[in-house]
């Protein structure tokens, strides 16, 4: 059926899969080194979206912090692993996990250990 205007049909729609060159290799994986802000990153997506978004979710980051450097004409910084351990709030994290094991049926009390 034709769409509401048109009245000639088109032709068919020509696939659009496996239509790229054989010669054609994926880039390299980036954040292959160990310890750094982009292998946390890649490993975090990755677990969550698979590894081919975490490749282009890193790629991105890379293109970010490229720009960044070259506009403020400043050396690269890594955050390290840790970043994405210690940017949250210590009492918010423990609240959190109280409430998912109490969803899950267990009363829990805390003593620091301070």
């Amino acid at each position: 059926m034709n769409p509401p205007g048109n009245t000639t049909a088109a032709p068919p729609a020509k696939a659009i899969h496996g239509s790229a060159a054989p010669s054609v290799k994926p880039p390299p994986r980036p954040a292959a080194a160990k310890d750094t802000y982009l292998q946390a990153r890649y490993r975090r997506i990755a677990s969550r979206r698979g590894t081919k978004r975490a490749v282009v979710a890193v790629g991105h980051s890379i293109l970010i912090a490229t720009w960044h450097m070259i506009t403020n004409d400043t050396d690269y910084h890594d955050l390290g692993t840790a970043h994405f351990l210690t940017r949250i709030d210590p009492v918010r994290n423990a609240r959190r996990l109280i409430g998912q094991l109490n969803q899950l049926g267990y009363q829990v009390t805390l003593d620091p250990i301070h």
